[in-house]
């Protein structure tokens, strides 16, 4: 008897058309990110050319926020931080003592408690390539 019934419910099951439903996902799961956008793009900041390097006028040395390099020889300050060449020839970095003006307010904000003690900073320098001499004098005044 059982197996009759089940001959019959396999015949009435062949008869019928096959359904199969499948699910996909219509987003992908939220996984982690490690570069969020809410925190905006990054700014590179920092050196830019190195010491020993040889640079054209107007070449951007390094970038900053606050002010960690310094103008040397032949450099310039831009307004926000950039120190930059005023001439082409040679960079070097060199560490020297830093004489801020303290009648400055943002020199007494930025070293704020710092009034006796010495302050040494990266400067940025360019020295110009030696003129090659070879000048004649063509008449006098």
């Amino acid at each position: 008897m059982q197996s009759q019934f089940l001959l019959g419910i396999e015949s009435s099951l062949r008869r019928l058309p096959l359904l199969v439903s499948v699910r996909f996902a219509s987003k992908k799961t939220g996984g982690s990110t490690k570069n969020p956008q809410d925190h905006g793009r990054p700014k590179h900041r920092g050196w830019k050319i190195q010491d020993g390097q040889t640079v054209s006028a107007g070449t951007i040395l390094a970038t900053q926020r606050t002010p960690r390099f310094h103008p040397g020889l032949n450099v310039g300050f831009g307004k926000n931080g950039t120190i930059f060449a005023l001439e082409h020839g040679t960079v070097y970095v060199t560490c020297e003592k830093l004489d801020p003006n303290w009648d400055h307010t943002w020199v007494q904000r930025i070293y704020a408690g710092r009034e006796n003690q010495t302050i040494y900073k990266k400067f940025f320098n360019v020295v110009p390539p030696p003129q090659h001499q070879r000048f004649r004098l063509k008449e006098e005044l």
